[in-house]
């Protein structure tokens, strides 16, 4: 993970709101960085930061989460290529596309990569010393896991 982090960002529809001023208010943190967004929260992000600064903004925006973005944000971070996911999602709201929340928060786990799902935790992650300067998470070796696995069944 180098200085420059890929940062992905998602919100569910009642908290879109809640990430927007959460990037607003963080901007001077996050515009060093490149961004990838699900679709609309990506549309909602790119808005109200061209607003703000005249800066250039690197955001990559994906497809909407029910239509794939949720697995294309966990592909790029089994391909190495998403450092950080913020996502702000709404634990009281079913989502049509539910299995593909659980398959990405798994997938961040799998992979070691700092996941906020709340405003508290993205404040404390992005003010963590960490964010600033390199870091190598270490990732666990399923495979020997996987193996031992094959060889009881």
């Amino acid at each position: 993970m180098n200085t420059i982090k890929n940062i992905g960002l998602v919100a569910h529809d009642n908290r879109k709101e809640d990430l927007r001023q959460w990037v607003e208010y963080n901007w001077a943190k996050l515009h060093h960085h490149e961004l990838f967004c699900t679709g609309t929260t990506g549309k909602m992000i790119e808005k109200a930061l061209k607003k703000r600064s005249s800066m250039p903004l690197q955001i990559t925006k994906l497809k909407s989460g029910p239509l794939g973005g949720d697995q294309q944000l966990g592909a790029m971070i089994a391909e190495g290529k998403i450092d950080i996911l913020i996502f702000f999602w709404d634990p009281m709201q079913p989502q049509p596309h539910d299995v593909d929340v659980k398959a990405l928060l798994r997938i961040t786990t799998l992979y070691n990569i700092p996941t906020a799902t709340n405003r508290s935790t993205a404040d404390f992650m992005i003010d963590s010393i960490h964010f600033q300067q390199d870091y190598k998470p270490i990732v666990v070796d399923y495979s020997t896991y996987i193996n031992r696995k094959i060889q009881t069944a």
